[in-house]
């Protein structure tokens, strides 16, 4: 790499913020971390080349990073150019068989391929794979007014272990098979990678978004939550429309032994970096009893 030419405050602030993260980087050095990547920074090429640079690091410094995507914008984009009428309850969406192919050839095909070649353009070792390969998610019918949306039944986790024990980044498109032959389901992101946080026991479930964070009856995001906490909210309605899948996923994958999940701001510069790294949280932290290195703190501005 040539030699770059910056002044010594800059240095000594960049070899700062390296000590300090030393703790960070010693408790998450082969963790498990399956990050959840969604929003509006899927169709933005300098969004998508931060976030790619921001999981080759953490690859690069011992974490085993999985990544899970979405890809509403693009399904919908789609879908309209087909001229597919689509729609959602509760916050997901009604999938017939029309749909199902148009997400799975969106989703495997376009997005899963840009994602991987996003990372590999960063140094890293990217893998493009669906719920499909090796059976990795078995489903059923989630909701019969739901049609083609799928509910993992089966996880088959052992080809993600192999890829990253391997080195290389999994990225995985979450269209699923079924207990049928010839079956396909379109799966929640959000629901696909609390299944495969789950499956792997996973340190960390990061589910990015584009808003701040859990917000409580007055609006304001909290940044640590209990899992009651969050039940009560959904009872109240205060989270309610796509915060509902988040949280639910976020309560099922503590269920099945994920130590923390954050639902966490993607349109921070960093956000994974910043949650995993340092003491400032970049969304909100659900967890039941697990402390962490220093007591979470909010982001400050620069």
């Amino acid at each position: 790499m040539k030699r770059q030419t910056v002044n010594m405050t800059d240095s000594a602030n960049i070899a700062k913020t390296l000590s300090i993260a030393l703790p960070y980087l010693q408790r998450y050095a082969g963790a498990v971390v399956v990050v959840k990547f969604g929003g509006n920074a899927m169709g933005d090429d300098a969004a998508m080349a931060e976030f790619a640079r921001d999981i080759v690091l953490m690859r690069q410094v011992g974490v085993n990073p999985v990544i899970v995507h979405g890809g509403g914008p693009m399904i919908n984009d789609m879908l309209a150019k087909l001229n597919i009428e689509s729609s959602f309850i509760r916050g997901k969406r009604v999938t017939d068989k029309a749909t199902v192919e148009v997400v799975e050839m969106v989703l495997s095909g376009l997005i899963n391929k840009r994602i991987v070649q996003a990372i590999n353009d960063q140094g890293g070792r990217a893998v493009g794979i669906s719920g499909k390969d090796d059976d990795l998610m078995v489903c059923v019918a989630d909701d019969p007014e739901l049609g083609f949306v799928g509910r993992p039944v089966e996880m088959n986790v052992q080809i993600l272990r192999d890829l990253y024990t391997a080195g290389m980044i999994p990225v995985v498109a979450p269209v699923a098979t079924g207990m049928e032959a010839n079956e396909t389901f379109n799966v929640n992101g959000d629901t696909a990678a609390g299944a495969i946080a789950g499956a792997l026991k996973a340190d960390r479930l990061l589910l990015l978004t584009d808003v701040s964070g859990v917000k409580n009856q007055s609006g304001d995001v909290v940044t640590e939550l209990s899992p009651q906490y969050v039940r009560d909210l959904i009872a109240q309605g205060v989270i309610s429309g796509g915060m509902i899948p988040k949280a639910e996923t976020a309560l099922a994958a503590l269920e099945e032994g994920v130590r923390a999940v954050v639902i966490l701001d993607g349109r921070i510069a960093n956000a994974c970096l910043m949650e995993l790294f340092t003491d400032h949280g970049a969304g909100s932290l659900i967890r039941s009893t697990e402390p962490r290195v220093k007591p979470r703190t909010a982001p400050t501005s620069a």
